[in-house]
């Protein structure tokens, strides 16, 4: 991603005909890191279109489920497409975002296989591996997401906070974009509020980063990455203001 939207045209390329029959492909399932930038659900009808004639293999990253539009069905959207399909695939989903479980590392893999057969296979050899890497994994962030998932008003609570968090992250994004376009900021900003999620790929130059580094102590990737998360009523303004320097003083 060279610039602030998606580049469809390398992806069909690659799906087409540089990558080989059965390769696996991952697939970010929804906010996607770290451009912020997802398909569209007719963009992901094309892809699954190509990939099921080209017998290619979706793995999909599920690792922010909530935080992307605030609904869970929402942005779940994607690999429930492909399930429905007829697709094989897996999706490793993680709960270190949507429950603050950073340090627990809680996740699961869902394998959906086209018999019991396949999925049995699968199970055999993800058995040995598990033996064989961690065998006995901490059971706390486990357990407190499976409490929260099967228990309907923790579900609930849960459920609202997720959106409450991914709401709080879309009116920074139009904020930081309103600021910036209020300062006649040089460029575009539609892509901070077309862009989803946690991160967000700014446009910005490494230098214009590296003077955001140095000079104003706002702390991003050379790439232009920031994390949206970070944006707060109280730093908006600076922040802002910072990017509009950053923007004329340094090409």
């Amino acid at each position: 991603m060279e610039t602030t939207t998606l580049l469809l045209p390398s992806i069909f390329l690659l799906l087409h005909g540089n990558a080989p029959e059965f390769s696996i492909f991952l697939l970010h399932a929804c906010a996607h890191n770290p451009t912020g930038t997802d398909p569209t659900p007719d963009e992901w009808r094309k892809i699954a279109d190509v990939m099921k004639r080209r017998s290619l293999f979706p793995f999909f990253d599920s690792a922010y489920q909530g935080f992307a539009s605030g609904s869970l069905d929402k942005d779940a959207w994607a690999v429930r497409f492909f399930v429905s399909q007829g697709f094989e695939l897996f999706c490793a989903q993680s709960f270190s975002k949507n429950f603050g479980l950073y340090n627990e590392r809680v996740g699961n893999l869902t394998v959906v296989g086209k018999d019991g057969d396949n999925v049995a296979h699968v199970l055999s050899q993800m058995e040995k591996i598990v033996s064989t890497t961690w065998s006995n994994p901490p059971s706390q962030g486990a357990c407190i997401v499976a409490t929260t998932l099967n228990t309907p008003e923790l579900f609930d609570e849960w459920r609202d906070n997720v959106k409450t968090m991914a709401e709080r992250v879309l009116l920074m994004r139009a904020e930081l974009k309103s600021r910036l376009e209020a300062l006649k900021t040089p460029g575009t900003w539609n892509h901070i509020v077309n862009q989803i999620g946690m991160f967000s790929y700014t446009g910005l130059n490494p230098k214009q980063v590296e003077y955001l580094i140095k000079e104003k102590h706002i702390y991003l990737m050379a790439s232009g990455r920031i994390n949206m998360c970070g944006l707060t009523t109280k730093n908006l303004d600076y922040v802002a203001q910072s990017i509009y320097e950053a923007s004329t003083k340094i090409q």
